[in-house]
């Protein structure tokens, strides 16, 4: 009678370790999927948007984070700024890299 109970409380454990194993590779599974649904999509378009950013220069015509158009005239490195001219009067305005929302300009490089 005990042999029989040693049995089957063995055959227990081993099927549950079986069973948390499968649980901990869905788990892992669902993990993944999350990281190349959300994520990863989420860090390529981020260093596509700061390598465009990086890449303006002067002559580009530009789409400002706040609608504002305009084409570059200056780059300043040290400030991380560029200034832009705008509209048919030339207004100027200074602003930061970081506000850059597009780069309208198509380079025969890029193509």
């Amino acid at each position: 009678m005990n042999l029989s109970v040693l049995t089957t409380t063995g055959a227990a454990a081993g099927g549950n370790m079986s069973s948390m194993l499968i649980m901990l590779l869905v788990y892992g599974a669902i993990i993944a999927a999350m990281y190349f649904i959300f994520f990863r999509p989420q860090n390529k378009k981020k260093k596509k948007e700061a390598e465009m950013r990086k890449n303006a220069q002067v002559g580009d015509e530009i789409t400002t984070i706040g609608g504002i158009c305009g084409r570059i005239i200056a780059v300043k490195d040290e400030t991380d700024s560029v200034i832009i001219e705008t509209g048919s009067d030339r207004a100027r305005l200074r602003i930061k890299r970081w506000a850059i929302g597009s780069v309208d300009t198509i380079h025969e490089e890029d193509a």
